[in-house]
């Protein structure tokens, strides 16, 4: 019995130190991962996260999800089985990507605004890619081609909200939250009782806008370096991994499943660099040769939705503690990465027409001239916008919902 518990414990062991044995043997190779790891974190995920994580943990203190969640109720309980403030929770995190979701889901479960069963579907579907790194960097710095932007959005953002409807049926029936009984559930006066749910959150926060600054600033510090540590670390392992050859392997076992499926094996690359890190396996798809344009993106599509083991560990660390398990957002992403996949294939002919053109973007024109670092300075008003646009679309869907209601019960 004993010795079944040791197991785990001393596998790990084992593990870590065979890492660094060859960390020991490959010296400079590990160091220039370490290094790359570190410019991802300053240069790409520092500018794009901490401000949102500032402006969360504000909005939060402020009463302000408090606000927009009385407002959502309507759309988010019927459709996700979730809290209005879940509707927040989405539009930030679409619109900034992850790990917001995962952070704001944890802040709305320590403030018991959401039961585990609720935090587990939230979660589940706001941890996407933002548009910035999705455009950007993906479909511009990667594929050379902004035309692929449209279709990856598409498949990207449609499989995340396709997944959030899957999740409804996860838990328990009767699992809600306290957030049930509150004033937003009044039919009239809806916008009454919105600022009633605001007045009485910033309240019960009591911390002085100073204090809300510099806690929110502290907190945010010391997530973004637990982001950057974990990227740092996958860089390092993933370059013990291909010192060590055991990426080729893995490399020559996906592209004997792929042949099976009848997919070209090249893109196998791409899903393996990409379970690991999705900036290494959206850059891996990108630049693949002689081989269609659409399976290419299809693997993007994937890896974006997988999102990495980077990004898994980011999120775990992050839902550390609460009760919110990670078995459920494992088995979303690996639904989410399929689906994306298949959207691709199945809307390439109607999205892609013309592989070379494309009207749409999202971004102005001189983003696409500009290194990804650089773009992401100058991106940040338009992210915030973006989450402004998500929020009122949201509150349109949430009058149609209750439109939709009331005629309902009139026919009854």
């Amino acid at each position: 019995m004993l010795m079944k518990r040791l197991v785990i414990p001393l596998s790990i062991v084992f593990g870590l130190f065979i890492i660094c044995i060859f960390m020991m043997i490959y010296p400079t190779a590990v160091w220039n991962a370490g290094v790359r790891g570190l410019s991802i974190w300053w240069d790409v995920l520092f500018p794009s996260l901490f401000p949102f994580f500032v402006i969360s943990e504000l909005l939060l203190g402020l009463g302000i999800v408090h606000f927009t969640g009385a407002l959502l109720h309507p759309l988010m309980r019927p459709v996700f089985r979730i809290p209005g403030t879940g509707g927040f929770v989405a539009a930030i995190s679409y619109a900034s990507g992850y790990p917001i979701g995962a952070k704001l889901t944890a802040k709305l479960w320590e403030k018991k605004q959401i039961t585990r069963d609720e935090g587990e579907r939230l979660v589940a579907f706001t941890t996407t890619s933002d548009p910035i790194f999705l455009i950007g960097a993906v479909s511009v710095g990667f594929f050379q081609l902004p035309a692929v932007a449209l279709m990856l959005a598409i498949a990207h953002y449609g499989a995340g909200l396709i997944v959030g409807l899957l999740m409804r049926f996860h838990g328990k029936k009767d699992s809600h939250s306290t957030a049930e009984s509150s004033p937003s559930d009044v039919k009239s006066h809806r916008l009454r009782a919105a600022f009633e749910a605001m007045h009485e959150a910033r309240i019960e926060d009591g911390r002085t806008m100073g204090e809300l600054l510099r806690q929110a600033i502290q907190s945010s510090l010391q997530l973004i370096t637990v982001v950057g540590g974990l990227v740092v670390f996958f860089c390092v392992i993933l370059e013990v991994f291909t010192q060590a050859g055991l990426m080729a392997g893995m490399y020559h076992t996906v592209e004997l499943m792929l042949k099976t499926l009848g997919l070209p094996p090249e893109i196998s690359q791409a899903l393996v660099g990409g379970l690991f890190e999705v900036t290494l396996g959206a850059r891996y798809a990108g630049t693949l040769a002689d081989i269609p344009l659409m399976y290419k993106v299809a693997a993007a599509a994937c890896v974006l939705s997988w999102g990495g083991l980077s990004v898994h560990a980011q999120v775990v660390s992050i839902l550390n503690p609460t009760p919110l398990r990670y078995a459920p957002f494992l088995m979303a992403r690996l639904v989410h990465a399929l689906l994306s996949g298949m959207i691709v294939f199945l809307c390439w002919e109607l999205v892609m027409p013309d592989q070379s053109t494309s009207s749409f973007m999202l971004w102005p024109d001189h983003f696409h001239s500009l290194p990804y670092p650089s773009a992401i300075f100058q991106a940040v008003p338009y992210q915030i916008a973006l989450t402004l646009v998500i929020i009122f679309f949201l509150f349109v869907l949430t009058l149609v919902c209750i439109l939709l209601q009331r005629l309902a019960s009139r026919f009854r």
